[in-house]
């Protein structure tokens, strides 16, 4: 007989509203890029940096992480749902969180650049909102069990119809709000300054590394996650991630402590 999960499953009643259904899943991830937004920007404020920044890029950055986000969940971690193209435009329909990290990436590569404004000067800022606000979107994820993992005895195990299991969406959560916490911590001392997006790409990625492992495979629950060599998708996104942050905190310089902000945005060129 296996061993009692010690939590048990259970699932939010959803919330119909004409022909929009409403989940515990979306209501919690929206919570969560407010809070990533509002955390950024009141850390940017802080820093002398103009909050405005922040707000604009948001629009932009959560728009290319929805997009890229549904992507990556069709042609990586769902192809067999490619068998009806139209899949392609219900972007509403399945979301990968490493599709929209990507997607969120790449906006800022080019909104930062196409703008002229420093990257570094609010990298900071968006560490110490992405880190909470990505970890109330994963309880959002564990109110759904969308991300079961192998079975287990584990005093954190869900009851998952009888089979105590891995909940990663609970796992990520606890995850996300500790580094949350912690790089706060880091930033009210001064410590990292300027570096402590690349902390976090390195702590989560390489967390996130082993966690998959924990993931459930094809065949033991339906709708797992694919893998490629052994590996998830997000393995191999998480690996750059580790790779690009290991870098910058092995060669950036610290920030200064505070710059006065000016009567309008930063017009110097990114670096």
């Amino acid at each position: 007989m296996p061993p009692l999960a010690l939590i048990p499953g259970f699932r939010l009643p959803s919330l119909t509203l004409g022909p929009i259904t409403v989940q515990s899943f979306g209501v919690l991830t929206a919570l969560g890029v407010i809070a990533a937004v509002y955390l950024s920007s009141r850390a940017a404020r802080g820093m002398g940096k103009d909050p405005q920044v922040v707000m604009d890029f948001s629009v932009v950055g959560v728009s290319a992480g929805v997009v890229c986000g549904h992507l990556l969940h069709l042609f990586a971690y769902h192809p067999e749902e490619l068998r009806q193209i139209v899949q392609i435009l219900k972007v509403w329909e399945g979301l990968s969180s490493m599709g929209g990290l990507l997607g969120g990436i790449l906006a800022a590569v080019v909104w930062f650049r196409t703008k002229r404004i420093p990257f570094s000067d609010y990298s900071d800022a968006i560490a110490l909102g992405m880190a909470p606000g990505w970890g109330v979107a994963r309880i959002g994820c564990f109110t759904v069990h969308d991300h079961p993992g192998v079975r287990t005895d584990f005093f954190l195990a869900v009851n998952m119809d009888g089979v105590p299991r891995h909940d990663l969406g609970l796992y990520e959560a606890i995850l996300l709000l500790g580094l949350g916490a912690l790089l706060w911590i880091l930033h009210r001392r001064g410590i990292l300054r300027g570096r402590l997006l690349s902390l976090l790409a390195v702590l989560y990625g390489g967390a996130r590394f082993f966690l998959d492992f924990l993931r459930a495979r094809p065949g033991d629950v339906p709708y797992a996650d694919a893998r490629y060599f052994g590996l998830t998708p997000a393995q191999y996104v998480v690996v750059g991630l580790v790779a690009y942050g290991g870098y910058r905190l092995a060669t950036s310089r610290p920030a200064p402590a505070r710059e006065s902000p000016g009567p309008g945005r930063p017009s110097a060129p990114a670096v």
